[in-house]
């Protein structure tokens, strides 16, 4: 990516690498895969904002647009991707261990939708700020550690992703609108 110094470039593939060979078992890479699958389409975070609507009815708009903030960031950061155009990472004899709809690597789109619902869910509901910041970390994770993306690609991804979040409007939930 041009936007990286050399140096940089190197400690990201250095700490990609480490993912790669570390922490690995059947167990751990099963788990990952699924929190990856989780993440796919943001649809864990739609799940729990339709949760949010069904059991909090006086901020159920406000949780309508924290399950579609995911998907949504999904498409921004993909606008994103096309400008950047970073390939994936290619490890020789560290094949990635799942697979994923684009080519394109510049951002994580797990990490943008993540951090983005996460944000949101935080602005809604802030005691929820651990819970769903653990899990938004635990999904962008799971990226670099399967092999899909660089670290720099998840960090990039949950800064953006926090400051979409940040930036969506949210109903009030007084009148919801």
């Amino acid at each position: 990516m041009g936007g990286l110094t050399d140096k940089a470039k190197a400690l990201d593939l250095k700490v990609l690498r480490v993912m790669r060979t570390r922490w690995h078992s059947p167990w751990m890479e099963r788990v990952a895969m699924w929190l990856s699958k989780a993440g796919e389409n943001a649809y864990i975070w739609f799940a729990i904002g339709i949760v949010g609507a069904v059991v909090d009815p006086d901020r159920r708009w406000q949780w309508v647009v924290m399950a579609f903030a995911g998907p949504v960031a999904i498409v921004v950061n993909f606008g994103i991707k096309l400008v950047f155009r970073r390939p994936r990472p290619e490890l020789a004899g560290l094949p990635p261990l799942g697979g994923a709809p684009s080519s394109l690597s510049f951002p994580s789109a797990h990490a943008t939708a993540s951090f983005t619902a996460a944000t949101v869910a935080t602005r809604i509901s802030p005691d929820l700020a651990p819970a769903v910041f653990g899990l938004a970390a635990l999904m962008a994770l799971t990226r670099p550690y399967l092999g899909m993306h660089y670290p720099s690609d998840v960090l990039a991804g949950a800064l953006l992703g926090t400051a979409f979040g940040l930036a969506l409007p949210l109903p009030d939930p007084s009148t919801g609108s």
